[in-house]
């Protein structure tokens, strides 16, 4: 049986929206394994001085869990 478990995370960017959720991603993709979708939730940006000067986004992250090591969470064990 598969199961997927969902996280949230919130990301920011001085660029653009896509490049906060590519920055989540990224960050998610450095502890969890099998990562299967994003989904962006929530968008905001920041403005000063009449300029946008940041991009955040609230995402949830799906993956994967793996029971077949015992851990099972989908985290690298160790």
């Amino acid at each position: 049986m598969s199961v997927v478990k969902v996280i949230e995370l919130l990301a920011q960017s001085e660029q653009s929206w896509e490049d906060a959720t590519k920055k989540a991603l990224q960050e998610a993709s450095r502890t969890i394994r099998g990562i299967k979708s994003i989904y962006v939730k929530d968008f905001q940006a920041i403005v000063e001085d009449g300029q946008i000067t940041h991009y955040r986004v609230n995402v949830k992250v799906s993956f994967t869990v793996d029971s077949s090591d015992g851990g099972g969470s989908g985290e690298p064990a160790g």
